[in-house]
């Protein structure tokens, strides 16, 4: 199975994000969070549930399979530790190095997070 695109993971992170803050996530509050148009959600989880990572509630709730929790949760850790290690060693505000962390979290080997997560254990 092909690995899973950038905005594949913005949107299963969204997903994510959008469960723990409200308890469920639909496809209008992704997009509204991902400020994309309701067809490209569509377009998104129909290749999402087709690779077995999101599945659709009864009530029109987009729902992680287990394959998409363990995703999603590994980008979004991915995004918090770089998020902490930019505020860290570059003083930007949270704001500016979330937006750097979304940019970054996609392309970052695993070596790399790993030895940045590494310095964060000693330098916290």
């Amino acid at each position: 199975m092909a690995e899973i695109h950038e905005s594949g993971e913005d949107y299963l992170e969204a997903i994510l994000c959008l469960k723990e803050e409200n308890g469920i996530a639909r496809a209008v509050d992704v997009a509204r969070r991902l400020n994309v148009s309701k067809p490209s959600v569509s377009r998104a989880m129909g290749i999402l549930q087709e690779s077995g990572y999101v599945t659709l509630g009864n009530i029109g709730s987009l729902e992680l399979t287990e394959k998409g929790l363990k995703k999603a949760k590994s980008i979004y850790s991915r995004h918090i530790l770089l998020t902490d290690f930019l505020v860290k060693i570059t003083g930007v505000s949270k704001e500016q190095a979330e937006e750097n962390a979304c940019k970054i979290e996609h392309d970052i080997d695993e070596d790399v997070r790993k030895g940045i997560e590494k310095w964060m254990k000693k330098n916290s």
